[in-house]
């Protein structure tokens, strides 16, 4: 078997999906579905990665009062559970889909806040199972009480055991990962052009001004920048070029939630078929990458349809070099 993926999320949670004809704030709303799904972004692209049959370790922190949801989905999609279990209840996110325009209103409830112990026994797990060449994710927020510079304390971990480190986090803990030295910056990041604007300080009217910026970041020592760009589709920016993925219009959409999930688990699947030593070609990533986020569209929590219609979708998107 080839060597598992990794991810790993500290702040996991429990993703309640509640869909609406039409959102009326200040009033009763009659909910037409609910949805309970294991979620966190990590979590979220173990689930898409197994789907498509790549080999996948999840790690990080859970609440033991409430692991049954998560235990349930590892098992079935035959995800290997390396989850370090600490006291307490991984958190609820609430989640309200308007659909009648697909909007999301988020409401994240308070969730763990785990101990300095059991971080370190998390360090000592990554010694154990990341190898040199190993892909991993670190994926999402921070739970309450970690210091904002914990994704970075992994990174350099990591880089230092020779793993291609893949960061899809914002805010405090993005700024503090990128000011790391360059040989201790992350491999691979996936900000949206809004957490990119926060970290820049400076907003990103276009496309051009975007890929300057994700230039920017590559000429501090990160490998690949792509940037999801809402209705724009995505950007990847490397060594060898940039390049621009056009959204699908689509019929039957249900969620948007997770899709950026999606698009990262695209990303490392499609790298992780990569022969080792071989460049990439990176227009297919971010093909792949667009086609996982697609095809989630259809489905509500972190959930892909057959490979065969992923593929169907990825034949259908458009990538175009930028320079």
């Amino acid at each position: 078997m080839s060597q598992p993926v990794i991810t790993l999320t500290l702040n996991p949670a429990l993703d309640q999906t509640v869909t609406v004809p039409l959102l009326r704030t200040g009033a009763v709303n009659l909910a037409s579905e609910v949805h309970v799904n294991a979620g966190g972004k990590g979590v979220n692209v173990a689930s898409c990665l197994a789907d498509w049959g790549v080999p996948v370790v999840a790690s990080g922190l859970l609440g033991r009062d409430n692991t049954t949801p998560f235990e349930d989905l590892f098992a079935d999609k035959g995800i290997r559970d390396a989850f370090i279990r600490v006291g307490g209840s991984t958190r609820t996110n609430i989640k309200l889909v308007d659909a009648a325009t697909l909007d999301t209103t988020d409401i994240n409830l308070p969730g763990i806040q785990p101990s300095t112990g059991a971080l370190a026994k998390l360090q000592l797990l990554l010694d154990e199972q990341v190898d040199d060449g190993s892909l991993v994710v670190l994926a999402g927020s921070l739970p309450a009480g970690v210091d904002d510079g914990c994704w970075a304390q992994y990174t350099r971990q990591l880089r230092q055991l020779g793993a291609r480190v893949v960061l899809d986090t914002s805010g405090p803990a993005l700024q503090q990962a990128l000011a790391l030295p360059p040989d201790a910056l992350p491999w691979l990041i996936k900000p949206n052009q809004h957490e990119l604007e926060q970290y820049l300080g400076q907003p990103l009217p276009d496309v051009a001004t975007t890929v300057a910026a994700a230039r920017q970041l590559q000429q501090r020592g990160i490998a690949v920048v792509v940037v999801s760009l809402g209705s724009a589709g995505a950007l990847l920016c490397c060594e060898q070029g940039c390049w621009q993925a056009q959204p699908l219009q689509l019929d039957n959409l249900k969620s948007t939630v997770g899709a950026g999930d999606a698009l990262v688990a695209g990303l490392v699947a499609a790298l992780h078929a990569t022969a080792p030593g071989q460049t990439p070609a990176w227009p297919e990533v971010l093909r792949l990458g667009m086609a996982f986020a697609a095809a989630k569209l259809a489905h509500i929590g972190p959930h892909l349809p057959d490979t065969g219609e992923v593929r169907r979708l990825a034949r259908r998107i458009s990538v175009n070099a930028l320079d």
